[in-house]
């Protein structure tokens, strides 16, 4: 009889859709790990086809467990099309350049996230509104409770897709060049770091005379993270 081992809860299957073949030792089907890279990039793009045509679009996205959701225009047709069908959703991002000793061994440090899955609309008028406040609280804490109510009409042109991640791979590379071999060569190698942050806030034309930065996006802001 053959062994029985309970089902691994904490990393994605390897599928061949997956399975990271180039520098495979920088790949990873964990959870945490792409659960990481999808929590710290606002935003994602989204592939599929559409009558045998391949399309991608960009859109800001949100994590909840296995799920993943994004949202876009009532009126646009791709996410009309999106509905009910496998769609692979990724997240890039770039932490530096690396710079060798020779033009072929330079490359990136970055983190890159691939999730695919079949997207579901997400239509109840309640569940919808209830996920933008969360994509809101995602991005701004404490802000949903400010803001003027969303109506029913910007609620009904808003659409939300959602997406159970059924596999999954990471792929990060992180340090130095990889040409210890030409230490000997006279030229600068090293790493150029790259960040992504939050700078000083633009207030709109029209505020208030008063109207302050509230304390927690200047938290915010001083915290230098996106979300």
């Amino acid at each position: 009889m053959a062994d029985h081992y309970p089902p691994d809860t904490s990393n994605y299957p390897t599928t061949e859709r997956t399975r990271v073949r180039r520098s495979p030792k920088r790949g990873s089907h964990a959870h945490a790990d792409v659960h990481a890279i999808l929590d710290a990039s606002p935003l994602c793009h989204v592939g599929y086809v559409i009558n045998g045509a391949p399309y991608v679009t960009p859109t800001l996205h949100w994590r909840e467990g296995d799920h993943v959701y994004w949202h876009g225009s009532s009126a646009s047709r791709f996410l009309r099309a999106a509905e009910d069908m496998p769609v692979c959703l990724t997240c890039s991002i770039i932490d530096g350049y690396v710079l060798a000793r020779s033009a072929f061994n330079h490359s990136v440090n970055y983190r890159s996230a691939m999730v695919f899955g079949t997207a579901r609309l997400v239509d109840d008028i309640e569940e919808k509104t209830d996920a933008l406040r969360r994509l809101i609280e995602d991005l701004f804490p404490g802000r949903w409770d400010s803001l003027r109510p969303m109506t029913k009409q910007e609620v009904k042109a808003t659409s939300v897709m959602r997406m159970k991640i059924d596999e999954a791979s990471a792929k990060i590379r992180n340090g130095p060049p990889g040409d210890m071999d030409e230490a000997d060569h006279p030229v600068w190698a090293g790493v150029l770091p790259i960040e992504s942050r939050l700078v000083s806030p633009q207030p709109a034309p029209g505020l208030r005379d008063g109207m302050e930065l509230p304390q927690s996006l200047a938290d915010l802001i001083q915290s230098g993270r996106l979300r």
